[in-house]
């Protein structure tokens, strides 16, 4: 297959966490997507903490932490961190309590942040997940901009808290997934500070999203549909 795509099949499976959080997956459905990421050549998987450990050779292992509501106590997902790199996790998506997002209660945002940093120090690799769908919602159609400004806000403190990533979703609220309007606002949001990126979720099952994700300042996709996506690629 020919494609006219402005990135390449392996361009794209560098950029992307192959991810497999449905509850009802067993090890079996866990161990045949970690063999296709190998076999895709994705960057890493992510999967629910409960399947750890999991046999991924080289690949690195990422997990998700107070999902996906982002309501557990601030110690339960520190110990959730502890657990799983303890397990071989090296990567860690954690679920901010968004609501302090809405809210603008910087305090409760560093404050859930300090004790999984501490649990799960570097090189380990925190991505902060803010729902932004969500946070959009809360505000309304009529006030876009003041939704922008928390989601920027917010990633500025995830910054400060350590986060390595801010990602957009989880891909599991009602709200929905990505939006390449949020991703921009983090985008720009992050930008100044060097050394944080942008993690697009939620939503994102062709080739042809993902690139509008990359375009709108995403650097990693997070998807279940890796291999459909990469098959459009050829």
């Amino acid at each position: 297959m020919t494609s006219n795509m402005p990135i390449s099949r392996a361009e794209l499976a560098d950029r992307i966490d192959h991810t497999l959080l449905r509850p009802e997956a067993t090890r079996e459905d866990v161990a045949a997507h970690v063999a296709e990421a190998t076999e895709l050549g994705v960057r890493t998987v992510c999967i629910s903490p409960s399947m750890l450990p999991v046999r991924a050779g080289s690949m690195p292992v990422g997990t998700v932490i107070g999902f996906p509501s982002g309501k557990h106590h601030s110690l339960i997902k520190a110990m959730e961190a502890r657990i799983a790199v303890d397990m071989g996790a090296t990567e860690l998506d954690m679920v901010l309590d968004y609501s302090a997002i809405i809210a603008g209660r910087p305090e409760e945002i560093l404050g859930e942040l300090s004790p999984v940093r501490d649990a799960a120090p570097h090189p380990v690799v925190l991505k902060v997940i803010l729902e932004t769908a969500a946070i959009y919602a809360a505000f309304g159609p009529e006030r876009v901009d003041e939704a922008d400004a928390a989601i920027a806000n917010a990633c500025e403190l995830a910054a400060k808290g350590g986060a390595n990533v801010v990602k957009t979703s989880t891909g599991f609220h009602p709200a929905g997934g990505a939006s390449t309007h949020a991703v921009r606002v983090m985008a720009r949001a992050v930008d100044p500070l060097g050394s944080v990126l942008v993690k697009a979720s939620g939503g994102i099952s062709t080739a042809a999203r993902a690139v509008e994700m990359l375009e709108a300042g995403a650097t990693l996709i997070g998807t279940s549909r890796s291999a459909q996506m990469l098959a459009e690629l050829g």
